[in-house]
C-alpha cells in the first residue's frame, strides 16, 4: 500500500500537519520538511530540529484492536533496522520512543493516535540525527554520519523509511 508523499519548507510539527490532514479527508501518508519550528517530543517536551536532519510523519488507518505496546515496538524495530544498516553501528531501543548508538539518543520516535469518522489512524513522527545533534545537558546526543563510512543523505533516508512502512502497513492492521 503506498504512502502520498507531502513535502514542506516548513511547519511548525509534521504530527499536528498529520493531524491536519486527517481532518481533511487523507487516509494515509508521509510527511517531510525542512524545518520544524515547534517539533514535539514525549511528556509535552520540544524535539530540538537542527538544519540538515529528518523529521518527518507517517499517518495510516489502524486496528481498532491493535494493541499500543505492538505500535511501539513495530515503530522502533523499523527505524532500528534503518539506522543499523547505515552505520553498522550497534544500535540499541531505549524504551519508549528512542533510539541510541553507544548510549546516546539519535533519533526520537513520538506516536500519536486520533479518530475520525470511526476510524482510528495512528501518527508517526521520526526525528532522526543525521548531520548535526543537539547539546543537551544530561543526556547525550549524536548524529549518524558520525558513524557512516559515507556521507548519508536525509531524502535518501526519507524514501528508504517510506518504503519500509510501505512494506509494513499490513503489520498494524491496516
Amino acid at each position: 500500500m503506498k504512502l502520498k508523499k507531502y513535502l514542506y519548507k516548513k511547519v511548525k510539527s509534521t504530527n499536528n500537519t498529520a493531524i491536519r490532514l486527517i481532518n481533511q479527508g487523507n487516509q494515509r501518508g508521509i510527511i517531510l520538511t525542512d524545518q520544524q519550528s515547534k517539533g514535539k517530543g514525549q511528556r509535552k517536551n520540544k524535539w530540538i530540529s537542527m538544519k540538515g536532519n529528518l523529521f518527518l510523519s507517517v499517518f495510516f488507518e489502524i486496528s481498532k484492536k491493535m494493541p499500543l505496546s505492538k505500535i511501539i515496538n513495530l515503530n522502533l524495530i523499523i527505524i532500528k533496522k534503518i539506522t543499523h544498516k547505515k552505520t553498522n553501528s550497534l544500535i540499541r531501543i531505549k524504551k519508549p520512543n528512542d533510539i541510541l548508538i553507544n548510549k546516546k539518543k539519535v533519533c526520537g520516535i513520538l506516536q500519536e493516535t486520533i479518530f475520525k469518522h470511526n476510524k482510528k489512524y495512528l501518527i508517526v513522527g521520526i526525528g532522526i540525527n543525521v548531520s548535526r545533534s543537539p547539546k543537551i545537558n544530561n543526556y547525550p546526543t549524536t548524529f549518524l554520519n558520525n558513524y557512516s563510512n559515507k556521507k548519508l543523505n536525509r531524502i535518501e533516508l526519507f524514501k528508504e523509511i517510506k518504503l519500509l512502512y510501505e512494506k509494513n502497513l499490513h503489520l498494524f492492521g491496516v
